[in-house]
């Protein structure tokens, strides 16, 4: 069954003092598009409702790209936090999807990788057991060559990709937390898909980490 989601259009209202607030820290700005969600008590709230964003700062006013798994509450925004531009039932692009048709592609993504962990034991085979290393943040050819990884399991062949750095924007006052400062990165391009049912679930799922924060959400076109 191929999965399906909803995909908004939002173009922000900068002189409104909330938008300000969620434009300079990301971690706010995730609090306030979980408004958009039913809300219902889970423990992983932001997944099972499939909350996956983009903000796309091309054009003098930003716009948000907001994907859900249901069709949002846009009440549940402050009144005039921005406009809606579209809200777009993502079934038919889903079900359109097919092997060896050529799209553009845009994704923010966390590229990392990890480094070797430490000793902690060993298996009962006698192999050795190490703790998860520290992530590192990937830049020019070696995020590209990360985002050629995830894109290939994840169902699409990338046949160019244009790396641009991205801000991830924390409140100067919020106490620092290990693993919020992510390396943000949008990758353009344009791509041929070799598996339609892959490349579905991870438009619905989401690519990589830091999805609560802006990242992984995969949008397509036609090429």
């Amino acid at each position: 069954m191929t999965p399906t989601a909803t995909l908004t259009r939002i173009r922000l209202n900068t002189a409104h003092h909330a938008v300000r607030r969620d434009l300079a820290d990301r971690v706010q700005l995730h609090k306030t598009l979980m408004r958009l969600t039913p809300g219902t008590p889970s423990p992983h709230p932001r997944r099972d409702a499939g909350l996956l964003f983009r903000l796309d700062t091309d054009h003098d006013e930003p716009t948000l790209l907001v994907q859900t798994t249901q069709p949002p509450n846009l009440n549940g925004l402050p009144a005039r936090y921005g406009t809606l531009l579209a809200a777009r039932d993502l079934t038919p692009l889903l079900h359109a999807l097919t092997p060896g048709r050529h799209v553009r592609y845009r994704i923010t993504a966390v590229p990392v990788r990890h480094l070797p962990g430490t000793p902690c034991g060993r298996r009962p085979d006698g192999r050795l057991l190490r703790r998860r290393g520290t992530p590192t943040a990937l830049h020019g050819h070696d995020a590209a060559q990360w985002w050629q990884r995830r894109a290939s399991q994840s169902g699409l062949a990338l046949t160019s990709i244009s790396l641009t750095p991205r801000t991830f924007e924390r409140s100067p006052h919020a106490p620092h937390r290990p693993g919020l400062d992510h390396q943000l990165v949008q990758f353009d391009g344009h791509a041929r898909i070799t598996d339609a049912h892959l490349l579905a679930q991870s438009i619905c799922r989401g690519i990589g980490r830091a999805q609560s924060y802006g990242a992984g959400l995969l949008s397509l076109a036609p090429a």
